[in-house]
């Protein structure tokens, strides 16, 4: 266990405790790293209270050994924690990322998989038992149910409603399938969206065979069908429905003229249709993309938490899930990692032919020219930043990108390096306002940066208004894309065009 084991263990002061005999007792994690010792202000069968010189501490009572004259008679808790929820995502990326954290803690791993879902159980350096962890496929309903009624601990889905407190695991990716020999080249998102809500029902609208399209879905307790309706906006017109993405995978393979959305990791068989938007803007998942959230059907996978204390091993689990170690089982699973991505703004030829095809008579030559300086030598990380629609505020996920570049700035990942913080609009109203709100967004982020980490030097800052767009400006999920906020990183010893 950490060297921080007591950090995370201590709770508000205000417990309630019944009275103890002041005695000396020395409290051990659970890897017999660390020692604390103290005398025994009281224990409530859960926490231990005990004076320090540190000062008064509250340290849960799973994650340490007891000795000393004032230990209480007990036996280690052994935390159960029950998570249901997602079946793919449940199946194949919590025994990876659980077995990593046992690595990680020192401890032990054993996983016997059930007829849906699996149990494993955790034990400490010592062989002792320290929890039971057990995965159960559910629908989102009945998942919510449970976390609410105390029957689950965690629930993993692709779909959050407002209000629920969430961490993030990894990420997926929504993508239109077709049977391998289906001729169409690709499909914009624009009439991707008609054919999910029943308005094609002929390949020939698309540019197909004249044949009947048939769409194919997930049935709509499944939670990656929930996040794909609510994405839409309406429910999936679907002729034929399946019980999990293994057979909606098959099915469609099968059928030369069925439709489907299927995460990434699930195609199996069939093809995945290339996307493009009403503009004719290729949009690959790529794993950049996905992590930039410049993919309009990225889709995040949640651990969904309940409004009660988790016991200690749950919490740490969750602590894990951002560390290299995590999101590299996330990665070996087929998902899209969280790690921050890099690329070199030069090899991107696809953006700058999106800058020059996008550009209106309001860009003039010269202000793509300022842009292309700006973007020689000059490399991309995929922590990117958006704003809440008509406001300042900045959405969760982006939040989150916040709070891990403050950390990444605070270890040193930038030595050597100068930040910029890039603005960019969509393409509605005047030019000269674009370029002026895609700079004043930029500063905000500065300004968000510099009180989460005050010693570090300001990052520099840019506004290209709607300069270089990711997407069409003709719908609501292309303006999203286009209005961010990127992060670029240059040597220092190159210095900014004007």
């Amino acid at each position: 266990m950490g060297s921080n084991w007591w950090r995370a263990a201590v709770v508000a002061a205000g417990l309630s405790f019944g009275p103890a005999a002041a005695q000396d007792i020395t409290l051990t994690s659970r890897s017999g790293a660390i020692t604390l010792d103290g005398t025994l202000l009281g224990f409530d069968g859960e926490f231990y209270r005990i004076a320090t010189k540190y000062g008064p501490m509250t340290v849960d009572s799973a994650g340490v050994t007891c000795q000393g004259p004032a230990c209480p008679e007990l036996t280690a808790p052994l935390a159960q924690i029950r998570i249901l929820g997602a079946t793919e995502a449940g199946n194949d990326l919590l025994p990876r990322v659980l077995h990593a954290f046992a690595k990680v803690r020192g401890f032990a791993v054993t996983t016997e998989p059930r007829e849906s879902g699996f149990a494993a159980e955790v034990r400490d350096a010592k062989g002792r038992p320290v929890a039971h962890v057990s995965f159960t496929p559910a629908t989102p309903a009945t998942a919510a149910a449970a976390l609410a009624d105390g029957s689950a601990e965690l629930v993993v889905s692709a779909h959050a409603d407002p209000g629920m407190t969430t961490r993030l695991l990894a990420h997926d990716a929504l993508v239109p399938i077709v049977a391998p020999d289906n001729p169409l080249p690709r499909i914009a998102t624009r009439d991707l969206a008609r054919a999910l809500s029943g308005e094609i029902a002929n390949w020939a609208e698309l540019g197909g065979p004249d044949m009947p399209l048939v769409l194919h879905a997930l049935a709509r307790d499944i939670s990656l069908q929930a996040a794909l309706e609510a994405r839409l906006g309406r429910p999936i017109a679907a002729a034929v429905t399946h019980p999990d993405l293994a057979s909606l995978a098959a099915a469609v393979a099968r059928d030369p003229y069925a439709l489907a959305i299927t995460g990434q990791t699930a195609g199996g068989a069939a093809r995945i249709l290339p996307l493009t938007d009403s503009c004719g803007f290729p949009l690959a998942p790529t794993a950049f993309a996905v992590k930039a959230e410049d993919y309009p059907l990225a889709l995040p996978v949640f651990l969904v938490t309940p409004q009660r204390r988790l016991p200690l091993v749950a919490r740490e689990f969750l602590e894990f899930l951002p560390a290299a170690a995590a999101q590299q089982a996330v990665a070996s699973a087929g998902f899209v990692d969280r790690l921050p991505g890099r690329v070199a703004l030069a090899s991107d030829g696809q953006r700058l032919m999106n800058a020059i095809r996008g550009a209106g008579p309001e860009v003039p030559l010269a202000e793509l020219q300022r842009l292309t300086a700006a973007m020689a030598g000059a490399d991309r990380l995929s922590l990117t930043f958006r704003f809440q629609d008509g406001t300042d505020e900045l959405e969760p996920q982006s939040r989150d990108n916040l709070m891990e570049l403050a950390k990444l700035i605070e270890i040193g990942r930038f030595r050597g390096q100068q930040l910029m913080l890039v603005g960019f609009s969509d393409g509605r109203g005047p030019a000269s306002e674009n370029l002026a709100l895609s700079q004043s967004r930029a500063a905000k982020v500065a300004a968000a940066l510099r009180e989460a980490v005050p010693d570090q030097p300001a990052p520099l800052i840019a506004g290209f208004g709607e300069a270089l767009p990711l997407a069409c400006d003709t719908t609501m999920a292309g303006q999203r894309m286009n209005r961010r906020v990127e992060l670029w990183l240059r040597p220092v010893t190159d210095s900014l065009a004007p």
